[in-house]
């Protein structure tokens, strides 16, 4: 009895011991991004105190054991309902009179919504956010990197519940103005607007990899329980390495492209998207490489208009990346879904010489999909 009690308490130190470090490192974009280091390692038990930690301007390991719930404290005020009033449709916030602007024949309604998700938590500078086993959870909140902030590992936590009903209700992670930024194993669900924004101001050298982007609702701008804000890099000169992650349930902007943003879209797996994965608009340079689609109506939106990308569709063009990369390309796998269109590209290649670019697999969508997300570290 001795012996097995003293085994089970070595196993839980293991487990404790392993989920406070990070698991892996960057590659890609973001290689040598060291997040807080060797910093002690808190656990925040408060709300209070992860907005603490998060914010403030030392090194910090920030260990999340349980779900932290930011919701409950709800306002209401004014809406409308751009794309119809059936049950499963999103209906807007007016925020900055968004619906007066820009869509003034949209229905009026009534919005009642959780403060919290307009109001993210600020993130500092070197600081490593990790969840132990699927325990880390902000529900409520999104994450806002912002200001010059650097050098910051997000690894295996789950965001949710972000206003789903409403577009404008919050977005889950956002990079404005920041650099060496490590997205790794997180999952997002049930989120109002995007789930992950680079907006306009440029973030650097960002690596997104392993993590699950989760559009399944019961209320969407597509009136179908398919998420339509899901990945939107629209930053000025960004550099962006997309890789290992499952997009499933999506109907749009999965991503959007543009601002000179050079993205490298790597073993990802998209599933079950009613509308289009990439959207590109002017600026955007893709190269899209070893990913796998099943039933996605439109890899490439068909209006997309500007921008570059190359997509790897058969042996002959995965040759192309040679004098680029330094290697061939892996090719690109379509299953019960559109074409690509209009992706042979090659002129910004050139662009990815003298960066950390990341490695390529053949497309295997079920590994893909067994390793994204919590809890699978």
């Amino acid at each position: 009895m001795k012996c097995s009690t003293t085994a089970a308490a070595l196993a839980a130190f293991i487990a404790s011991a392993a989920a406070q470090s990070v698991s892996g490192a960057a590659e890609g974009f973001a290689k040598g991004v060291t997040g807080g280091g060797s910093a002690a390692v808190v656990t925040p038990s408060t709300n209070e105190e992860l907005v603490s930690y998060l914010g403030d301007s030392s090194p910090r390991v920030i260990l999340l054991s349980k779900t932290f719930d930011f919701t409950g404290s709800t306002t209401s005020g004014s809406g409308c309902a751009p794309w119809g009033t059936g049950s499963g449709c999103q209906t807007a916030i007016n925020k900055d009179d968004w619906c007066g602007n820009y869509q003034s024949s949209a229905p009026a309604t009534s919005v009642t919504y959780d403060e919290a998700g307009l109001d993210p938590i600020v993130v500092g500078s070197d600081k490593t956010i990790i969840g132990s086993g699927s325990e880390g959870v902000i529900k409520g909140k999104g994450l806002y990197l912002t200001n010059g902030a650097s050098n910051v590992i997000i690894q295996n936590i789950h965001i949710t519940e972000l206003n789903p009903q409403y577009v404008w209700g919050g977005d889950a992670i956002t990079l404005a103005g920041t650099d060496l930024i490590w997205i790794d194993h997180v999952k997002t669900s049930m989120i109002g607007r995007q789930h992950i924004v680079l907006g306009e101001a440029a973030s650097g050298r960002v690596t997104i990899s392993n993590s699950e982007i989760d559009g399944t609702t019961d209320w969407s701008a597509t009136c179908d329980n398919h998420h339509y804000w899901a990945l939107y890099f629209t930053g000025s000169q960004d550099t962006i390495t997309f890789k290992g992650n499952y997009i499933h349930g999506t109907s749009g902007r999965a991503p959007k492209v543009a601002g000179n943003t050079l993205l490298h879209a790597v073993n990802n797996y998209w599933e079950d998207n009613s509308g289009h994965a990439f959207e590109i608009s002017s600026g955007a340079q893709i190269l899209a490489e070893g990913n796998a689609f099943s039933s996605v109506k439109a890899p490439i939106e068909d209006a997309s208009a500007g921008g570059s990308i190359l997509t790897i569709n058969d042996a002959s063009a995965a040759s192309t990346c040679q004098q680029s990369l330094g290697r061939a390309c892996e090719v690109n796998t379509l299953s019960s879904s559109g074409d690509f269109t209009g992706t042979s590209d090659t002129s910004f290649m050139s662009n990815f010489a003298g960066k950390d670019v990341a490695t390529a697999e053949a497309a295997s969508a079920q590994s893909i999909k067994s390793g994204a997300g919590v809890g699978k570290i």
